[in-house]
């Protein structure tokens, strides 16, 4: 009897590739702060599963995206980690995956609501834009801003009566996505720039981006301390927890990954605040 299937080490091997290929940890992050924000604001236990589905399915297609589209370029910088670069995965494999994840984001987005589910939506399809040109201009930064401040609101818009977010909610995650814009571009600035990538922080250049970090995300920092209420005894550790870990990032001098270390922690103080004032995102 012939076999005409792929043998199962090639499917374990096209699975691994693909699985690598979606940035696991950033979707996987990501994933699971939309869901818990969720969870915090109020929504019932499918509402919790289908913001869970929804996100993941659209930071999946973005990561695939995201590979598929940088394949040569990788190739280029010597990015042998790359699952397309090593011969993992087939670029148009991956162009399948991310076509089909984008395609099931859109019902499974709508299905918290016409509003919610265009808002994410948007969010996604600013991604998408990112990885097909905006990277390389001055608004590389756009596509985080809208894409994180998109998440309240489609946390918030899914409840009962479709509420809007608190302002400082939307402008908060905004900031903190440019953050993580200028924190994860870091490390590669050098390399982006001998492929032809120049976006906002590659025409700043390394040295101005490690010390443009901190403004974006203290800036969160701060109207999440501040914003609703009064802080108390937990907002001031957590703005001089922010304060601190920006410190030594800054001090770390020509060291690029000492500072992304921090700016990441700093991200997690916002994220924890986030979760925190959950139950006051539409207040």
């Amino acid at each position: 009897m012939t076999d005409t299937g792929q043998p199962p080490a090639t499917w374990a091997r096209t699975l691994s590739g693909l699985a690598r290929a979606c940035h696991p940890g950033p979707t996987v992050a990501v994933t699971a702060l939309v869901t818990a924000l969720a969870v915090v604001a109020g929504r019932d236990a499918s509402g919790c599963v289908l913001v869970a589905a929804a996100v993941l399915a659209g930071q999946l297609s973005i990561g695939w995206c995201n590979d598929a589209v940088d394949a040569r370029r990788d190739a280029t910088a010597g990015r042998a980690g790359k699952p397309i670069v090593d011969g993992t995965v087939s670029a148009r494999t991956v162009w399948i995956a991310a076509v089909v994840a984008l395609a099931c984001c859109v019902p499974l987005s709508l299905a918290s609501g016409p509003r919610a589910g265009a808002v994410h939506l948007a969010g996604v399809l600013a991604a998408w834009a990112y990885d097909f040109g905006l990277k390389g201009t001055v608004l590389s930064w756009a596509p985080y801003a809208i894409g994180f401040g998109s998440l309240p609101p489609f946390v918030t818009l899914g409840l009962p009566g479709a509420p809007w977010p608190a302002w400082w909610a939307v402008l908060a995650a905004a900031l903190l996505g440019v953050g993580a814009h200028l924190a994860n571009v870091l490390p590669d600035i050098e390399g982006d720039l001998a492929t032809g990538v120049r976006g906002l922080p590659q025409r700043l250049g390394a040295a101005t981006v490690r010390a443009l970090i901190p403004v974006p995300l203290l800036a969160a920092t701060c109207l999440l301390v501040f914003g609703h209420a009064p802080p108390g005894w937990a907002g001031w550790t957590a703005l001089a927890a922010a304060c601190a870990l920006t410190t030594t990032g800054l001090l770390a001098g020509g060291s690029s990954r000492l500072p992304f270390g921090t700016a990441i922690a700093v991200a997690g103080v916002d994220v924890t605040l986030l979760l925190a004032n959950g139950a006051s995102l539409t207040a």
